[in-house]
């Protein structure tokens, strides 16, 4: 709402949410910000007068708050605002309302966090002051996630990250009655001035090895949030199937949903026909359409708080964190077949070579004619019909062919084409690991990408064009420096990486091709992977350079993305679609929020890869665990100064070998080629060699898999003999010198 709200409306709204009398919550419960504020706080004031609403009491320590003082971050509150109160309260423990006003370039805060901060009162907020950084002092505690281990002074607690090597020791009083061997969470309490630093528990989370354990370790690692507040609940619970209203039917057009085998939730559904307008000869019609998530999900409700705040889902073997609730993601807004569902949809008219030609974008309502998962679709795609594909023939026909025509648009184009198999960990119903498959990769997957990327590419061009407020998906391209070393790879591995010219795509497909079916397939995929830069979100558009697309946006996932929730808004604001009393569209202050908003879900983001990351390394650590001392084929993925990373073939695991376990001699680790070569023994491992190695250890808690190193290229490693009785060859040349002139100087110290 744009326009001051009546007395009569403001009385209203009151009403409905007691206890709220900000004018800051208010504002932006009914759009307002600047100028419109100002007017908002003088009718407030009038009604205040009038005796229409309570002054609040502002809630104050017993002394006013110095212009400058430290503070101690609170966290977030529901909607996203960061608050502060001072280090040092009053002797009553009453603390003033601190709001943290950030600023893009200060640095990212969080709770327990110590700042030095500028501090400015105010009247009318529902806040009593304002503040804005100085500077960071300290961060917050820090935490530790770990094993218990009970001793008779209390315990220590086994860190369970891989690069984490120092225990932690806990006093009895701060235990919190955790047993032997218990996971439990804890934060440190005072420096390690003298051996291990000191923690306190402050959660015990059980058995480790319990099943489906694993991903709720990396849940508590990363910090996601995994329950839904009442609150959030409660509202998701409260809703109602959206009616038909003024929605575009489309009930009757033949929409189908592809999807895994056992997906929970169905967000996107498709179609296609030959188009019938004689100036397209050829041609196609696609229509995607996407659950309308935004008329359920609206602005500034407590839907939209946890959404935002989460980010989006994460997917572990076990479980869904659902960015969601159930009663959303799983029911009213999953397109179940023969089910009346409200959904955003573009028609796509495609020309013969299946480049689009036209778009336009509705609002309506869809019926799902199948469920089906890729694996039957794609058997219907080769004439292989069953009983729910049968009367689908002739719509599944077209659609296969209408992508069989954006083949050859795609291969014009030249997206990153890497080659890299998706793992699949199968649990049994105990919760352990029953097998590690590559998933297949059918032209049904293909398909759908494919038109999930046309779809994604027509509303970031109706919302530029519509000059309407977005999030763009933004891949930048790699660094030269990235590329030089990409290239250095390339080189040692007998290919070329196109040099001195503005690169593209197809430059690294190029690359890619060479590669295809050599030993160096998966070396060369990867080094390119590892090349690029990580994708993010931005109301800023700056392209994607991995689809070789000018204009990105999200749209096809608003159930699991909150980047997507924000396209839809724009384009019901954009469109202005009827939204009713409650409105759905991009609001103000989304709008004024955007650039905050496209870094909270990037971080989140990059927070659920690393979990869902970490979590895969763990049940497969746990799936070899009763395989130690078995050998395995694999290829050198990764070289350090520490030692060797090896990807193993069996199940992508990937492993270390320790460079102190490869003999006593010094070696050479070379950053540009690649490399590790031995002084005495002259051999060189390096990236993309075969080699046979032996599990020497598994450890399912932390993920780690140490290998020993057995041959490379079908050589046996060699390992120069130990010299002297049972003592190493120094590792570095002049070592011994080194060490026998410190033990000089000693000698004559004590002289």
């Amino acid at each position: 709402m744009s326009r001051i709200p009546t007395k009569s409306e403001l009385q209203d709204w009151l009403a409905e949410n007691p206890g709220t009398t900000g004018l800051r919550e208010i504002g932006r419960a009914f759009g307002l910000k600047g100028s419109a504020r100002t007017e908002l706080k003088r009718l407030l004031a009038e009604m205040e007068e009038e005796g229409l609403v309570e002054r609040r009491k502002r809630r104050r320590g017993s002394d006013r708050l110095p212009p400058v003082g430290v503070l101690r971050i609170l966290g977030p509150d529901a909607a996203g605002d960061l608050f502060a109160e001072p280090q040092n309260t009053d002797e009553n423990g009453k603390a003033p309302r601190i709001l943290m006003t950030t600023r893009t370039e200060d640095p990212a805060l969080g709770a327990g966090d110590r700042v030095l901060a500028k501090l400015l009162p105010v009247r009318g907020e529902d806040h009593d002051y304002q503040a804005r950084l100085i500077r960071k002092l300290d961060a917050g505690p820090r935490r530790i996630l770990g094993i218990y281990r009970r001793g008779s002074d209390g315990g220590r607690i086994v860190p369970i990250d891989r690069g984490a090597n120092l225990e932690w020791r806990v006093a009895a009083a701060d235990a919190m009655d955790a047993k032997d061997g218990e996971l439990i969470e804890a934060e440190q309490t005072g420096p390690a001035r003298l051996g291990l630093p000191p923690a306190r528990v402050v959660a015990v989370l059980g058995d480790p090895s319990a099943p489906r354990a694993v991903s709720l370790i990396a849940i508590h690692q990363h910090g996601i949030p995994d329950a839904f507040p009442e609150e959030v609940l409660a509202e998701a619970e409260a809703m109602e199937p959206a009616p038909l209203d003024t929605r575009e039917d489309l009930r009757d057009l033949t929409l189908i949903t592809i999807d895994p085998s056992d997906a929970r939730d169905h967000d996107d559904a498709i179609f296609a026909a030959r188009d019938k307008d004689p100036k397209n000869p050829g041609g196609f019609v696609v229509w995607v359409a996407i659950a309308d998530v935004a008329h359920y999900v609206r602005p500034g409700s407590e839907l939209d708080r946890e959404a935002r705040k989460r980010g989006n889902s994460t997917y572990f073997p076990d479980r869904v964190v659902p960015m969601l609730p159930e009663r959303l993601s799983a029911d009213l807004c999953s397109l179940h077949e023969g089910v009346d569902r409200a959904v955003l949809a573009v028609r796509m008219v495609l020309d013969a070579h299946g480049h689009k030609i036209a778009h336009r974008f509705t609002r309506g309502m869809m019926r799902s004619h199948a469920t089906l998962h890729y694996a039957q679709a794609q058997a219907a795609f080769e004439g292989r019909h069953d009983d729910a594909t049968g009367p689908l023939a002739e719509m599944l026909a077209d659609l296969y062919a209408a992508w069989r025509s954006t083949v050859a648009a795609r291969e014009k184009r030249q997206p990153l084409d890497l080659d890299l198999p998706e793992r699949k960990i199968v649990l049994s119903e105990d919760g352990k690991v029953a097998s590690v498959a590559f998933r297949d990769r059918l032209d049904a997957h293909r398909l759908i990408e494919e038109f999930m990327i046309e779809a994604n590419v027509a509303a970031a061009e109706e919302l530029i064009e519509r000059r309407s407020a977005l999030l763009f998906r933004v891949h930048e391209e790699p660094s030269p420096e990235k590329i030089a070393a990409l290239r250095e790879i390339a080189v040692n591995s007998g290919f070329t990486l196109a040099k001195g010219q503005v690169l593209h795509t197809r430059h690294l497909n190029a690359l890619l091709a060479q590669a295809e079916g050599s030993p160096f397939d998966e070396l060369i995929n990867m080094s390119t992977l590892r090349a690029m830069t990580q994708a993010y979100y931005s109301p800023e558009n700056y392209g994607h350079f991995g689809l070789s697309l000018r204009n990105y946006a999200h749209f096809t996932s608003p159930i699991r993305r909150y980047s997507d929730l924000i396209v839809h808004r724009a384009l019901i604001s954009a469109h202005r679609w009827p939204q009713g009393k409650r409105k759905d569209g991009l609001s103000a202050w989304d709008i004024e929020h955007l650039t905050e908003t496209a870094q909270i879900i990037s971080e989140t983001e990059r927070r659920s890869m690393a979990a869902e990351r970490e979590t895969t390394d763990r049940y497969l650590a746990a799936f070899l665990a009763d395989r130690v001392g078995a050998t395995f084929a694999g290829r050198i993925a990764g070289v350090a100064r520490f030692g060797l990373f090896v990807k193993l073939d069996e199940t992508g695991a990937d492993g270390l070998v320790p460079i102190r376990t490869l003999g006593d001699e010094y070696f050479r680790h070379d950053p540009e080629t690649q490399t590790l070569t031995g002084e005495k023994s002259g051999q060189t491992m390096g990236l993309g060699q075969r080699v046979l190695v032996k599990l020497a250890s598994a450890e399912p808690v932390t993920g780690g898999l140490l290998l020993e190193l057995l041959e490379v290229e079908d050589t046996p490693v060699a390992r120069p003999k130990r010299s002297g009785k049972g003592r190493n060859t120094p590792r570095k040349p002049g070592a011994a010198r080194v060490g026998k002139a410190k033990l000089q100087r000693k000698e004559r110290r004590r002289r």
